[in-house]
């Protein structure tokens, strides 16, 4: 549960960035703690060239990875 739009908005953005390059998961929870990662991507097999497109972001997901946007204040 996000408690910020901005949050929201970050997770559905960075969901349809890399939708196109792998398994991309929003929110997921994870075993042990009661938590919840705000993105875990893990990259398709076959590599594509989008990824190149994404400079830094590109780079960092070319293995399994979570992603936790923070954005600075916003006003």
């Amino acid at each position: 549960m996000t408690r910020q739009p901005h949050d929201q908005f970050a997770k559905q953005y960075l969901a349809e960035l890399l939708a196109s390059l792998g398994e991309v998961n929003v929110s997921r929870e994870v075993s042990g703690e009661v938590r919840q990662i705000d993105v875990w991507f893990a990259p398709t097999v076959q590599p594509t060239g989008g990824r190149q497109n994404l400079g830094l972001l590109g780079k960092i997901v070319s293995s399994p990875c979570l992603l936790e946007p923070y954005p600075d204040r916003l006003f």
